[in-house]
């Protein structure tokens, strides 16, 4: 930019358009669910089938969601958003496993060691804590005082170091604190004179023999952590003195911390087995205050066998209920408290603004218990060998397992409901429906049970998809080789893969399903054509062609709104607008205003247009963007509000819908309705 001190002309090239509007991604699902491990009422980013294992285990016989984030992947998908869901009831709710370290001495709780995440995952974590030394010296007491120690070497001594001060037997080992470092003059110091820096450890040292040797060793403790006795984690230099920066509940704490603070930057963070809680009370920063005694925690403090088992997870399933799944609105004036107990199941996806499709998969669940295995059989000993006692084989004890309940059509339509409910609100997100369990397995039936249940929605912002979807199990074990799913984690990643591939213009449909063996229900022509016209979208097995969806249709009965590609096309294009439009609130609404923003709408269709998104042969037939004094009148203009007309043809069908721009009480908003004029 020219400096103006000079008095004269200068020129100056300025942008008079509007900010140019970019792209959104539609192709991000969200799915709610029950999953083994991870977080409760959390949205995660996860970008890869193995990324979800880390955060929320694998398969398991109580839930789908895991089916169904990697039917999601498989078919397509980059990036989705996991909710787990579970009950909260304060006697049988969701707990995480955990062990108390107890000092033996003072008989003190110490830390809690604790599951990362809740579940009975949790109770097969064992770990074994060992006390290590990463820093030794030989202390000089020659040169010493009560109040420093002068050593040969400060390297990997640091404030707020536990020291442990040995002389050869029978003297007691000291323990005591750095206050602070001076590596000039290699000292050690346990007390200070200023007292922003005092600890309500220092004191002087005495009890040690100047006449013997004094080693000098940092104390620290190692955790390492198995999970079914595979080495899973070591946390090493962990220490028990809060005002060290390697504190070992500051440690762990600062690891799983990053999960929420990485998921508001839309990066998975990594997942993590223990965390650390901590028990006793915070000492006083006080000298003057008595000093309780100093919690050392070692391997004397530890079972004989070195090991100790986390106890006491539950995966809180057994009282599930659907509010579970769906949450409860919450009002801007609430307490964080209120928000915090509301904010769950599906509605924790509510401030995930890059989330274009929603399922809730798991209120449909018909839950497998784990295969019966058979206690072992006694051991009998070969007469010819001596033995001193006869064996008993002793199978160790199973831990009963958690399963949910099986939630009727009721729940279901009330959690499928709320969710359409919930993607209207949004305006910004599509709901993928399942349909019930029966109405999808029962031959005898017919289509009769998915046509009445067909009849309870009447919605543009969902989808419904019949029937299940059949896939190889990796729980088989004695079981059928295969389980039954609900399809939306299919559908969800092909709807993305043809986001990416060709453009939410095009109808997610026709495409080779893939992890998937078969269908539940087999239809014919006939009866695929009566459920097609109801909006029901068929999953079926084609001769030579594998599983294909052939269908789709909204469950609205507007014939508008009648395609899911017209739907989210429209969407995408609602989003869009809202974002790249919010330069114009504040501006003056004039004719610069109104035709900067004519021309950033217009550039923006017409490169949709380019890209086949939009129908016509030419741009006129394709779009039209309306913003001057026809449309903003002088009462708009009056009241602060700026309109623009915005109107689209969609590819499938021809037929413009209208979505109004306009700018009121200083923020923007944007609606939509039907062109008058009609088709063209």
């Amino acid at each position: 930019m020219a400096s103006y001190t000079t008095p004269g002309v200068y020129y100056e090239t300025v942008d008079a358009s509007g900010a140019a509007i970019s792209a959104v991604r539609t192709d991000v699902a969200g799915f709610v669910g029950i999953a083994e491990r991870g977080p409760v009422d959390v949205p995660v980013p996860v970008e890869s089938w193995r990324q979800f294992q880390a955060h929320f285990g694998d398969v398991i016989g109580s839930g789908y969601l895991a089916y169904i984030v990697r039917g999601f992947f498989e078919n397509g998908g980059r990036r989705c958003w996991v909710v787990r869901v579970a009950s909260r009831d304060p006697l049988s709710g969701v707990e995480s496993a955990s062990v108390v370290l107890r000092q033996a001495a003072v008989t003190a709780d110490v830390w809690r060691v604790r599951a990362s995440s809740p579940g009975t995952w949790g109770n097969a974590l064992t770990i074994q804590l060992r006390e290590t030394h990463r820093a030794q010296t030989t202390a000089l007491l020659a040169g010493s005082t009560p109040t420093y120690t002068a050593v040969t070497s400060t390297s990997g001594f640091a404030r707020g170091t536990l020291v442990r001060l040995v002389q050869p037997p029978p003297a007691a080992p000291i323990y005591k604190v750095v206050n602070d470092v001076d590596p000039v003059e290699r000292r050690l110091l346990w007390t200070t004179d200023r007292a922003e820096r005092r600890l309500s450890y220092d004191a002087p040292v005495t009890g040690l023999d100047p006449a013997q040797p004094v080693m000098a060793e940092s104390v620290e403790y190692t955790i390492a952590v198995t999970e079914r006795g595979i080495p899973v984690a070591v946390h090493e230099g962990l220490t028990l003195i809060p005002e060290h920066l390697a504190y070992g509940p500051r440690v762990l704490a600062g690891m799983m911390a990053p999960l929420d603070r990485e998921a508001e930057r839309g990066t998975p963070a990594a997942p993590y087995r223990i965390a650390i809680d901590e028990l006793r009370e915070r000492f006083g920063s006080d000298p003057l205050m008595p000093r309780p005694a100093l919690v050392v925690v070692g391997p004397n403090d530890l079972p004989a066998s070195g090991t100790m088992t986390l106890e006491g997870g539950r995966d809180g399933l057994r009282l599930l209920a659907a509010t579970d799944f769906t949450g409860d609105e919450w009002a801007p004036e609430d307490s964080d408290e209120i928000k915090a107990a509301r904010r769950r199941g599906f509605r924790a996806l509510g401030e995930v603004d890059e989330i274009a499709l929603v399922a809730v998969p798991d209120i449909l669940i018909h839950p497998i218990a784990p295969p019966q295995i058979a206690p072992l059989p006694p051991c009998v000993p070969n007469p010819c060998l001596p033995h001193a006692s006869t064996p008993t084989a002793v199978p160790a004890p199973r831990a009963p397992i958690e399963l949910p309940p099986v939630f009727d059509e009721e729940d279901v339509y009330r959690v499928h409901a709320d969710l359409v409910q919930h993607c209207e609100a949004k305006r910004d997100r599509f709901a993928l429906l399942d349909p019930p369990f029966d109405a999808a397995h029962d031959v005898a039936l017919g289509v009769a049970g998915i046509r009445s249940w067909r009849q309870r929605f009447d919605s543009k912002m969902g989808a419904l998809y019949h029937p299940w979807v059949r896939v190889v199990d990796p729980l088989r074990g004695t079981r059928t080789p295969t389980r039954d799913v609900p399809p939306s984690g299919h559908v969800a990643g092909q709807i993305a893969r043809t986001d990416l591939s060709v453009g939410v213009h095009k109808a997610p449909a026709n495409d080779v399903l893939e992890w998937a063996q078969d269908v539940t229900f087999t239809l014919d022509d006939e009866h695929h054509g009566v459920l097609n016209e109801l909006g029901v979208n068929v999953i079926r097995a084609l001769p030579g062609r594998g599983l294909r969806i052939m269908g789709a249709r909204t469950v609205s009965s507007d014939p508008s709104w009648r395609y899911v590609p017209v739907r989210r096309l429209v969407l995408m294009v609602m989003k869009a607008i809202d974002i790249a439009t919010q330069w114009a609130v504040f501006e003056p609404n004039d004719a610069a205003t109104r035709e900067r923003l004519r021309l950033s709408l217009t550039v923006y269709l017409a490169t949709l247009w380019e890209q086949g998104q939009l129908a016509g042969a030419s741009i006129e037939e394709a779009f039209f963007v309306k913003c001057d004094l026809e449309n903003n009148t002088e009462d708009d203009r009056a009241e602060g509000r700026l309109v623009a007309d915005v109107g689209i043809a969609p590819a499938i069908p021809f037929e413009f819908v209208v979505v109004r721009v306009w700018r009121a009480r200083n923020e923007l908003e944007i609606a939509e309705a039907t062109f008058a004029g009609g088709t063209r």
